[in-house]
């Protein structure tokens, strides 16, 4: 079964790097998302353009187990599309974006723009992904938030397929 098709295990200890909660190999979109999420915790956080970020992890032990055009486009995209991604997410938060953790801001942003540039995903296994970014990297209850966030904003985005979902159950 591949990533896009799985649900991401629970969280056991992981069994060495690059592994993940389960002690499977990360797949290299999953490496992505993780590379993308450092890389916009840089810009967030210490105001790193995007040609200074894909310079720094080009030398970060494991890019080259990623794939390479997603976390680009993943990158790129977010950084492009801020602006809008913050408006989208801002009125389902209980707060400012501002005042978010500057992970689960970024694990939202990213998880938005996949939402709307990656139709061919479907919205769970996005949601299951930034849930799992926020476990291996937010606080310890920031991966609800994510959940709650996103599941909202499927609903908003993706309409049909969160419809369709529901009545498959």
């Amino acid at each position: 079964m591949s990533e896009e098709q799985s649900k991401p295990a629970k969280k056991p200890a992981a069994k060495g790097p690059g592994k993940t909660a389960n002690g499977s190999s990360k797949s290299p979109r999953r490496r992505a998302r993780e590379f993308a999420l450092q890389g916009l915790y840089q810009w967030r956080i210490g105001g790193a353009d995007e040609a200074a970020i894909e310079a720094h992890v080009q030398e970060v032990a494991g890019f080259d187990k990623a794939d390479r055009n997603f976390f680009l486009a993943l990158l790129r995209g977010v950084l492009k599309q801020r602006i809008e991604l913050c408006q989208v997410i801002q009125p389902l938060l209980d707060r400012s974006f501002e005042e978010l953790s500057p992970i689960e801001a970024c694990i939202l942003l990213l998880g938005g723009y996949e939402l709307q540039a990656n139709p061919e995903t479907p919205y769970r296994v996005i949601i299951n992904e930034a849930i799992e970014l926020a476990k291996s990297y937010g606080g310890t209850d920031g991966h609800k938030y994510v959940n709650g966030v996103l599941d909202k904003l499927a609903a908003s985005l993706r309409p049909a397929e969160v419809e369709a979902r529901q009545r498959g159950r």
